[in-house]
């Protein structure tokens, strides 16, 4: 996957248009310098897919993963912007000066309690309830980050200008982190932006090719204490408003549209059992698949919240904690990465790959056990609105409407996973991974 990426790269930084069939030569020399770096790489992308794995940490606290991966950076010539608006685990490296300027991200948050140990086809934790890579987000960076080096290495050598800008999605799983980016300018100079995210086959796609866009919101209820047992008359429950406000949700999704998802967790039902609790929360995902719908669902929301304010008399406030635009990827930059794609393939998978795969298929009851991929997907392309019935989210929607950009989706692990689940961590720090990885870097280059 790294000699796709270094692909994409290496031909973003060619030549002009006017001299660029007396230099298709060039180019494809430089592409397949570029790919031959990746290959030459493959130890340090395997090191690298394996750490990153074995640091396992949540959102906003990718503390060992960023120290890791920054270091990695620095020591291939690259320079360090810590920091990045006001996040302490973001981070932008940029190598080079000058257009056109490359942005190459993806994520580096984990799952919570989905530790695991790679390469087993059944739940053993590596900790258990601890959190780990039950998506593959330890995958994307190295990848970008070896396509990088490769392409670095030809631009010293051939003296060729641009810039190389590498960033990583910060607690995506929380949609917490792209929009700031946005909103700050860090690519207000950036010409186009290649993004990477695990998948289980090796595709892309453009416009908007289904899912949803979301609003991430805490309601917080307060209330007042009393003795539960001794003067519960005298206590105004918060917890009494959250459990209101949650039944009020579920008779309400019977006549929200099919498009939508939502659901939610409390993330404070009070202190202990005999005093009435003072304070409660709980937290919401409101999804749908455009920006209106998204408000609707969150004025929704707000009304309910306020609702069940009423019924308990206690007080209401809420919070974003963080959003998601339905994503929207450029066309041009889609077709040409799917050109690399139907060039490159799919990786080689061993009879060991394929029995790993199909262990952990059977494991979990899918009806069917096909395996590894073995066969390209088709170049995305656009869902209408009235067919798009909803799925997940990810905050790369934000810069999507901001730049060009597209999504490589990068077979680096298992077909027919539930997700968010410690069963998408057990190929992620295996040859499965690291093949996935290695082949796509070179689509960049």
């Amino acid at each position: 996957m790294k000699r796709l990426l270094v692909a994409a790269i290496v031909a973003a930084l060619g030549v002009p248009m006017s001299a660029q069939q007396a230099d298709n030569a060039k180019l494809a020399a430089q592409k397949a310098d570029a790919v031959k770096g990746v290959d030459e790489m493959a130890k340090l992308a395997q090191e690298m897919v394996d750490s990153v794995f074995s640091f396992g940490e949540l959102g906003m606290q990718e503390v060992e993963t960023s120290r890791y991966l920054t270091a990695q950076l620095e020591k291939f010539g690259f320079k360090i912007t810590r920091g990045q608006s006001g996040i302490p685990t973001a981070w932008v490296a940029t190598y080079g000066s000058g257009k056109p300027v490359i942005a190459l991200g993806s994520d580096i948050d984990g799952i919570p309690q989905s530790s695991q140990k790679p390469g087993v086809a059944y739940h053993d934790p590596i900790i258990e309830g601890a959190p780990g890579h039950g998506e593959g987000h330890n995958t994307g960076m190295p990848l970008n980050i070896i396509a990088a080096i490769a392409v670095k290495r030809i631009m010293e050598r051939d003296k060729l200008p641009g810039t190389l800008m590498l960033w990583p999605g910060v607690a995506e799983e929380l949609v917490a982190s792209k929009a700031w980016f946005v909103r700050d300018g860090m690519f207000k100079d950036v010409d186009v932006n290649l993004f990477t995210h695990v998948g289980a086959n090796l595709g892309t796609g453009w416009g908007q090719q289904g899912g949803t866009g979301l609003v991430s919101m805490e309601f917080t209820f307060e209330g007042e204490t009393a003795h539960s047992a001794g003067a519960p008359w005298r206590g105004r429950s918060a917890l009494d408003a959250v459990e209101l406000m949650s039944v009020g949700w579920q008779y309400r999704r019977e006549h929200l549209r099919l498009s939508q998802r939502s659901h939610s967790v409390i993330t404070n039902g009070g202190d202990q059992p005999n005093v009435v609790p003072r304070n409660a929360s709980i937290w919401f995902y409101f999804r749908e698949i455009d920006q209106p719908h998204i408000k609707e669902l969150q004025e929704i929301g707000i009304k309910m919240a306020e609702g069940a304010a009423l019924m308990t008399n206690t007080k209401m406030s809420y919070r974003i904690l963080g959003t998601a635009y339905p994503r929207h990827m450029n066309k041009v930059v889609a077709e040409t990465m799917y050109e690399n794609i139907k060039a490159v393939g799919l990786p080689t998978w061993s009879e060991q790959d394929q029995q790993l795969a199909k262990g952990l298929q059977k494991e979990l009851g899918n009806p069917t056990q096909n395996g590894l991929a073995v066969k390209l997907g088709e170049l995305g392309k656009p869902v209408a609105l009235e067919d798009n019935n909803g799925g997940g989210s990810d905050d790369i929607g934000d810069i999507s409407w901001n730049m060009p950009t597209i999504t490589l989706s990068y077979p680096a692990n298992i077909p027919g996973l539930p997700g968010h689940n410690w069963s998408s961590g057990i190929a992620s720090a295996t040859p499965i991974a690291h093949k996935g990885v290695v082949l796509s870097s070179t689509l960049g280059s």
